[in-house]
């Protein structure tokens, strides 16, 4: 590109909106303007490509509209705490017959972000040792006040018979125990804005998300999840990790990067009410598309049915029931049989042919050949 000012169009159309997205020839470009004066600075986010264009201006910072970072409208400089500090360019402007004109030389050069890293990121490489299982509790409770869960005790009978009869190393990670965000939607303002490990793990280091997200895709050769029945579904904790999952799915989408591999998961499935058919549907359904591997009969279940509310009489009756027992222990073997069987022949890897795949990016239709 040249070094010739770029006509923009007549200043008084360009005040309002505020804050726009334009092209200078191949650069994308935020103009802004404020307290009666118009600024321009790179239009991409350094930190996934975020178009700063069509964010939001408020206090004479441009907020990224994928993942909020402010950026000075006039320096293009953006600060997170004391001592990280990256940039975009700033260009020059200038009004002549009342028209705006830009220089698409830089006033200011932009400093890249500096590249997120954190244990999440590294290689994914099973260590060797003996099979691990990681049993995930998602039944809601108060912490104060604890009652008896049955589909947690379930999921413990199942761990400690891999622990003490199949000489597994195992984890209990309760969804209730950690402090962990909903999903904020990142993919829904661009597919580039869903990042892994997901952005609030990455900004928020308050969030524990991280431990789910270690256990499944580095830790974990078996995963057994427990979720009650409510209402006809999994618990609302299910659906919170299971929200904060799609960042693993999304990767193989964006990047045909599996990070699930030769992993089983199995399911343990425990209400007063009956529609275990419909949850252990869903949960196959999801897990499957992150890629685990189920064993054969890959759930254990159990329920009273419509018409039985009386929750007392459920309690007891999966604290005394041997065969329900017996079927967590039997699941955990199944699906520990099945890990071996993977680490053995592998057959997943970090790619898939992603075609009639939910993962695949998409084709226009001339080019589906």
């Amino acid at each position: 590109m040249n070094d010739a000012w770029h006509d923009l169009g007549p200043v008084e159309v360009l005040k309002d909106p505020p804050l726009r997205e334009i092209q200078v020839g191949p650069m994308r470009v935020a103009l802004s303007y404020a307290n009666g004066e118009f600024a321009a600075i790179g239009g991409v986010c350094p930190h996934a490509g975020g178009p700063l264009g069509e964010g939001t201006l408020k206090d004479e910072k441009i907020s990224c509209p994928w993942h909020s970072f402010r950026y000075d409208r006039r320096t293009g400089v953006c600060r997170l705490g004391e001592s990280l500090e990256f940039a975009v360019p700033s260009y020059p402007l200038k009004i002549k017959d009342g028209r705006l004109f830009v220089s698409p030389k830089p006033a200011t050069k932009g400093r890249p972000m500096p590249e997120y890293e954190d244990e999440l990121t590294r290689p994914i490489r099973r260590e060797p040792g003996p099979t691990r299982v990681a049993g995930i509790s998602t039944t809601v409770m108060d912490a104060r006040h604890p009652r008896y869960s049955t589909s947690e005790t379930l999921l413990q009978a199942a761990l400690d018979h891999a622990r003490d009869e199949l000489k597994a190393e195992t984890r209990l990670i309760r969804m209730n125990d950690l402090r962990v965000r909903h999903c904020e939607g990142y993919y829904s303002k661009s597919s580039h804005a869903c990042l892994w490990p997901c952005t609030i793990t990455r900004g928020d280091e308050n969030d524990q998300m991280d431990r789910i997200y270690e256990a499944m895709v580095h830790w974990a050769d078996v995963l057994l999840v427990a979720t009650p029945i409510r209402w006809g579904a999994a618990s609302s904790l299910y659906y919170k990790m299971v929200e904060r999952l799609n960042c693993v799915q999304n990767q193989i989408t964006l990047h045909n990067n599996v990070l699930i591999r030769n992993k089983v998961a199995s399911f343990l499935i425990i209400g007063g009410q009956d529609n275990v058919q419909l949850v252990a549907g869903q949960m196959m359904g999801f897990f499957a598309e992150l890629g685990f591997v189920f064993p054969p009969f890959p759930y254990i279940a159990h329920s009273l049915g419509w018409a039985a509310e009386n929750m007392e009489r459920n309690v007891k009756y999966v604290k005394k029931s041997r065969m329900l027992h017996e079927g967590a222990k039997d699941l955990v073997r199944r699906a520990v049989e099945m890990s071996k069987v993977l680490l053995e022949s592998p057959v997943c890897t970090a790619a898939i042919e992603r075609a009639g795949r939910k993962a695949h990016a998409g084709t226009p239709p001339d080019q589906a050949g």
